[in-house]
């Protein structure tokens, strides 16, 4: 039986309430999931947080996987990892504002931002983060997915439901409407 089916299987008996199966599959993702997004965030009691998270909606929502053609476990729990982190940071001006608080009365809690945060930032108060803006939602979405989240083609498909071909067309639609704006 090829790996991803075993996977699939597992989290079918996951909904099902077998908790076996559960620790199966958080013993082998939990790793994956959390190198992933420690190159995204540099919280890793934030990142561990993300992680548990995506587990317990794992948990709850098991049943929700719906096993496609070229579905896969592992695109379905990066796409509600990814928005479990997307979450996190909307509510990262008060945490920002929580730790600058802390700094000032010298209590710990204080971190520097990671160079993708710096990064992003600078993006998104940029030229490049306005014509990104003004880009259709369909084509910011793709972007979001395979460059900023860094996914393949056919992980991009599995997390946007779309065919890999759609992913590719708006990729490449959304690079030539950046370039045109941006010249």
């Amino acid at each position: 039986m090829e790996r991803a089916e075993e996977h699939a299987l597992l989290l079918r008996a996951v909904a099902d309430g077998d908790r076996e199966a559960f620790e199966s599959l958080y013993r082998h993702y939990a790793p994956w999931l959390t190198a992933r997004l420690r190159y995204r965030c540099a919280d890793a009691e934030l990142v561990q947080d993300i992680v548990q998270e995506t587990f317990v909606s794992v948990w709850r929502g098991a049943s929700r996987f719906r096993r496609q053609e070229d579905a896969d476990v592992a695109g379905w729990l990066w796409r509600i990892c990814s928005r479990r982190l997307v979450d996190a940071g909307r509510g990262s001006g008060s945490r920002q504002r929580l730790h600058a608080l802390l700094a000032r009365m010298g209590m710990r809690g204080n971190r520097a931002p990671s160079a993708e945060e710096v990064v992003l930032d600078d993006v998104a108060h940029g030229d490049l983060g306005a014509a990104i803006g003004r880009l259709p939602n369909d084509l910011r979405e793709v972007l979001a997915v395979t460059v900023l989240e860094g996914l393949t083609t056919r992980e991009a498909s599995v997390v946007l439901q779309i065919p890999e071909g759609t992913v590719k067309t708006r990729a490449s639609r959304a690079r030539r409407r950046l370039r045109e704006e941006l010249a």
